[in-house]
Formats: C-alpha cells, sequence, structure tokens
C-alpha cells in the first residue's frame, strides 16, 4: 500500500490538475498517450455526459410527464367518445324499436283501414243493387202505370168512339125508321110509365 504522506507516488488519476492534451506519460516499459474526445479528457468526457445525463433526466421527466399527460387526456378523449358513441348506439335502438313498433302499428292501422273499406265497399254495393233494384221496380211500375193508363185511354177512346158511332147510326136509324108519330107515341108512353 501507497504511503498518503508520500504524493510523489500517488498516480495520477487522482491529481486535480487536468493533464494537457497529448501528454506523455513514461510507465517505464513504453510512452502511454491519454486518449482524448473532441478535445476532451476522459474525465471531462464523463462530466459533460453526466451533465447531459442529468439535463436529460431532469427535463426528460416534464416531457414523459408531457407525453404521458397528453397521452392520458387522448386516452380520457377516446373513452369519453366511446361513453358517447354507446349514448348513441343505445338512443338509436330505443329509437329504430319505436319506429318498428310505429310501423307495425301503421300495418295494423292500415289493415283495419283496408276491411274497413272493403266493408264499407260492400255496404255500398249492396245498398246501390238495393237501389237499383227499388229503382228498376218504380220505373216499372211507373211503365206499367203509363201503359194502363194509356190502355184505359185508348179504351175510353175507343168507347167514345163506338158511342158516338153508335149514337150517329141510331140516330141516322131512328131518323130513317122514326118519324114525328112514332117519337109522340114513345113520348107517351114513358110519360105514361112515370
Amino acid at each position: 500500500m501507497a504511503n498518503p504522506a508520500n504524493t510523489d507516488q500517488m498516480p495520477e488519476v487522482f491529481t486535480t490538475e487536468a493533464p494537457e492534451a497529448s501528454t506523455e506519460i513514461d510507465a517505464g516499459a513504453g510512452k502511454h498517450v491519454e486518449p482524448e474526445l473532441w478535445g476532451l479528457a476522459p474525465f471531462q468526457v464523463v462530466s459533460v455526459s453526466m451533465f447531459v445525463l442529468l439535463v436529460l433526466a431532469i427535463f426528460g421527466a416534464k416531457v414523459h410527464k408531457t407525453i404521458a399527460g397528453g397521452l392520458d387526456s387522448k386516452i380520457a378523449a377516446i373513452k369519453e367518445q366511446l361513453e358517447e358513441a354507446k349514448q348513441l348506439r343505445a338512443e338509436a335502438e330505443v329509437l329504430r324499436k319505436e319506429y318498428a313498433d310505429k310501423i307495425a302499428g301503421a300495418e295494423k292501422d292500415a289493415e283495419a283501414m283496408l276491411e274497413n273499406a272493403q266493408v264499407e265497399a260492400d255496404a255500398i254495393l249492396e245498398k246501390a243493387e238495393a237501389d237499383s233494384k227499388a229503382m228498376v221496380e218504380r220505373r216499372k211500375r211507373m211503365a206499367e202505370d203509363k201503359i194502363a193508363a194509356a190502355e184505359r185511354e185508348a179504351v175510353e177512346d175507343v168507347r167514345n168512339r163506338a158511342v158516338a158511332a153508335a149514337t150517329g147510326a141510331s140516330r141516322k136509324l131512328i131518323a130513317e125508321k122514326h118519324d114525328a108519330e112514332a117519337d109522340k107515341a114513345l113520348a107517351d108512353k114513358l110519360i105514361a110509365g112515370i
């Protein structure tokens, strides 16, 4: 073990002085050159890396929280949309059922209206048939009455003509065969019979 009092024998890693960029170290067997990255010594590269890592850890956590918050809000929005879609679907199902019931009711109403219309049409047809039969009967009676009246008129006319012809013929006969004396005798006979 090395003596802490002897600082000459301490390794160079613990020194606070930064070695120069291309410092050569004599290790006895050969010369060794310290590695460099962008002109920085290894402990400086480690320090810068730790600083970058800490900065990323600090701001990365904020970014992570921002990203997580954004994703959480997106998830919440999607859940809300799904709930809204479920509600809309439930409302649509209710409306579909309501309209299906209305359609079924309308079909029943249409069938009832059709049956009523058929019954009314049959009733109207029966009434029209009855009315037409009654009208035919009435017209037939009127025609028969007209025919009977015409027959009566014709018979009356024939009688009147026959009476007129008989009266004319009897006058002529009476005028030819009856004279004033026969009239006087006939009138006396009639007066005596009274």
